[in-house]
């Protein structure tokens, strides 16, 4: 897997962000979920690899099929704000 600096921070952030679904970073980059996983563990140091793992387990905005239906984006409304 050849990842360019800004690639590898791009999908760091998408696997921290909760409403970016694991699905969306395979469509972008073509890491399923446990190659998302080996590389964040790889990427992180071992407890921020801790932090991450348990906050995004059983969280149903990182996966497509469990997304309640009226969460249809990637990020919060207020994340983007304009200046």
């Amino acid at each position: 897997m050849n990842l360019t600096k800004p690639e590898k921070s791009r999908i760091i952030e998408m696997a921290w962000e909760d409403r970016t679904p694991f699905e969306a970073i395979e469509e972008q980059f073509g890491l399923q979920e446990k190659q998302v996983v080996k590389f964040m563990r790889l990427q992180l140091k071992p407890g921020s690899f801790r932090l991450w793992r348990q906050r995004v387990t059983g969280r149903s905005t990182k996966h497509r099929k469990l997304r309640p239906a009226g969460v249809s984006r990637g990020y919060c409304p207020t994340q983007y704000k304009s200046r």
